[in-house]
């Protein structure tokens, strides 16, 4: 299965994305802004606009960029005050040293950095900051472990957990020809957060993802059905609403004023 195919998948689910994925810590985002020059913010892959909500909450002056048209439709629809463009990691529709900081909400892991590296850094001020952000489970839960065994990669990946995220992230701005040389070593933190779910809705959660998405769907319903009566079966999950626990891992670098790209 390619990752083109993958990437590819979440236009035909973007009403089901909108309203089943989770926002993005704020805590985070502040963290991410902590070091750039100003508040202009590129969300790069944006989706249907999660982590630009979350951007426009902490004060950012936001710009959206995402190449699906259906998710680019959802989230000029949720987020109409947003300035939201047509475009991708590898091709951004902004001039030179435009904003402070890009920052990529789960999408980071679908750029093929030796593009979208250089080309980030030629939409970013001098000392700009490049961050992406996950919201991964928190598997040291055990009914959220258990959901882990049960769901399968197709539905929680390696990036997905707290026992996996960091390895899974730490290399994300490392390759790519000149991107070492731009950007200076990645740091990376977490940050509690939650999303009140009930059992129905964290399954359609679920259902969000890549490597569900691309299932034959007689595959898919049945997986689906699993982790239904998974849910179902723990104390914890199975009557009402509650919280699944989160938290919002960041991978975060910043560009060295020296060394950005003219031209």
């Amino acid at each position: 299965m390619t990752d083109q195919l993958l990437r590819s998948s979440f236009g035909a689910a973007a009403a089901a994305y909108a309203e089943h994925r989770p926002d993005y810590a704020q805590a985070a985002v502040r963290w991410v802004l902590e070091v750039a020059p100003g508040l202009r913010v590129l969300d790069l892959g944006a989706g249907t606009g999660k982590l630009s909500a979350t951007l426009v909450a902490v004060g950012a002056d936001v710009v959206a960029v995402e190449p699906d048209p259906a998710m680019l439709t959802e989230l000029r629809r949720t987020l109409p005050a947003v300035r939201a463009l047509a475009g991708s990691a590898e091709a951004i529709p902004l001039p030179d040293a435009s904003v402070d900081a890009v920052l990529a909400g789960n999408a980071l892991h679908w750029f093929d950095m030796a593009v979208a590296g250089p080309e980030i850094a030629r939409v970013l001020a001098p000392g700009g900051v490049l961050a992406g952000l996950w919201n991964i489970m928190d598997d040291r839960i055990d009914w959220v472990a258990g959901l882990e065994r049960v769901s399968g990669s197709a539905a929680i990946g390696p990036r997905d957990t707290v026992s996996s995220w960091r390895t899974a992230t730490a290399d994300m701005l490392v390759p790519g020809a000149g991107l070492v040389a731009r950007f200076g070593s990645a740091e990376q933190a977490e940050f509690p957060h939650g999303q009140r779910r009930t059992a129905d809705s964290l399954v359609a959660t679920l259902a969000t993802r890549a490597g569900m998405l691309v299932m034959p769907a007689e595959e898919r319903e049945a997986m689906l059905g699993r982790i239904g009566a998974f849910l179902e079966s723990r104390p914890e999950t199975a009557h009402g609403e509650f919280t699944l626990p989160m938290l919002t891992g960041v991978l975060r670098a910043r560009l060295r004023s020296a060394t950005r790209p003219t031209g």
